[in-house]
């Protein structure tokens, strides 16, 4: 059994063992919780979980009922239960949530509010076959408007009302953390964001995710020592990401068993990519009706990424099965000094079989199967493709084929390059393209070529 196996083993094992334990059980209730929908529960949640803490920890229950709430921040060795009768639901004032570690993302937002969070708390867990909820639809522009107009807010009050969303989850700087049957659903923005945390493990988590913008499912960002399995993930934007808003690494990364949904990307790494990516085995998943591209994997802000894996990945109704981009946008999180362009170096895909989206919904008619581009003075290292079976839709008729730009500080999309010269795999700016067994179909006529490669040393392997 090797080495990577039996850590992987053994961190399961610890993690179930801390989650078992036979410390005291509280029940919000007892603390003046009332699950009548109306009343918000937050300081009753918070007394139970402080309580838990001074007393060595132990599990805080959520039973029958529906229970609102601001945010509740988890202590060590506590672990927060929902019965499968009971929901916790997020409040839909803004003034209810606090802020932990707040940062500006990728795409300009502040961020850091949340419904349930975490900081600097060891052994902790939120399980149970119960339903969490952000309530994300309270968040959404119209309803903060409506609730600026009842609260009769001045202009100096209405500046940034409601524009922190909160996240579902938040674990910051935290360890020996277990996720395991709990259903989380419709946040304001990301469902659960781990944060320079480890040894985390996410088993049988279900979320649907559709109810605001940036509604990500599972961020792993700056972490280690993860362990993502038998998740059913539904999303508007990423299902499972992989990012560095910091100089710190993501790195010894399983995810496996787990089917995705995604209206903008299903397995992606970055667009956040201040730190490295290494030691992430992704296998025998499934991608279906995926809007925004299935297989994501972007070092644009310094991250040097290798020694990845993706095996076994089967897609259904996706758009871009394969999209690889380095590039030089070196954005910064966090007041960080700026990063050097990063590497993207043994990345191996394997044992994929995907159909794309048809002509009238792909984002990109006609659409490409798989893209990966480094830029002119920044070349991907190495890249291994093997077993590859794509079914594509064809071409539109009298398609015209225009130059495609380099986009090297842009944001990384692969709709932004517009239709590509090749259907089945295009590729640039590529020392060494390892590929061993190639399949592109197409349903219809296709006026490209199948494979078109620029400024790329392309190798065949037995």
């Amino acid at each position: 059994m090797n080495l990577r196996i039996t850590y992987t083993l053994f961190l399961c094992w610890f993690l179930m063992m801390s989650c078992n334990n036979q410390k005291p059980g509280y029940n919000i209730t007892d603390f003046g919780a009332k699950g009548d929908s109306l009343t918000i529960n937050t300081k009753f949640i918070q007394s139970a979980i402080d309580k838990c803490a001074e007393n060595g920890g132990g599990t805080v229950f959520i039973k029958k009922g529906i229970f609102i709430s601001g945010t509740i921040l988890l202590k060590s060795n506590v672990k927060l239960h929902v019965s499968e009768n009971a929901k916790l639901v997020g409040s839909s004032n803004p003034r209810d949530y606090i802020s932990i570690d707040g940062f500006v993302d990728a795409t300009g937002q502040e961020r850091g509010n949340c419904l349930i969070g975490a900081k600097n708390a060891t052994n902790i867990g939120v399980l149970g076959k119960g339903i969490i909820d952000g309530n994300g639809i309270a968040f959404t522009y119209k309803k903060l408007q409506e609730k600026i107009k009842v609260l009769n807010l001045n202009d100096e009050q209405k500046k940034g009302f409601g524009r922190n969303r909160p996240f579902l989850l938040r674990f910051v700087k935290s360890s020996n953390i277990n996720l395991k049957d709990i259903n989380l659903r419709q946040p304001a923005a990301w469902t659960c964001h781990f944060y320079q945390s480890n040894s985390i493990l996410v088993d049988n988590v279900k979320i649907y995710s559709h109810s605001n913008h940036n509604n990500d499912g599972i961020d792993i960002d700056s972490s280690y020592d993860v362990i993502i399995k038998n998740c059913d993930i539904d999303t508007g934007d990423d299902a499972v990401c992989v990012k560095t808003t910091s100089p710190k690494p993501s790195y010894n990364i399983d995810v496996s068993n787990c089917n995705l949904k995604s209206d903008w990307g299903a397995i992606k790494f970055g667009t956040e990519s201040m730190g490295d990516f290494y030691n992430i085995n992704i296998k025998d998943c499934k991608i279906y009706d995926t809007k925004g591209g299935g297989i994501k994997l972007l070092s644009v802000d310094g991250a040097n990424m290798h020694n990845v894996t993706i095996d076994n990945i089967e897609m259904q109704n996706v758009d871009m099965p394969i999209f690889i981009r380095l590039g030089e946008r070196l954005r910064t999180y966090r007041n960080a000094e700026k990063q050097d362009v990063g590497s993207i170096k043994n990345v191996t895909i394997k044992n994929i079989k995907a159909t794309t989206r048809d002509l009238k919904n792909s984002r990109v008619s006609s659409p490409t199967g798989v893209f990966i581009t480094g830029t002119p003075n920044h070349k991907i290292e190495s890249i291994t493709l093997e077993n590859i079976d794509i079914t594509l839709p064809g071409s539109e008729d009298n398609l015209v084929l225009k130059p495609v730009l380099e986009n090297e500080k842009a944001y990384p999309e692969f709709n932004f390059f517009k239709v590509l010269p090749a259907n089945g795999l295009f590729g640039r700016h590529i020392n060494k393209l390892n590929i061993k067994n190639l399949k592109f179909t197409s349903t219809s006529n296709d006026v490209r070529e199948e494979i078109v490669l620029e400024d790329v040393v392309r190798r065949l392997i037995n």
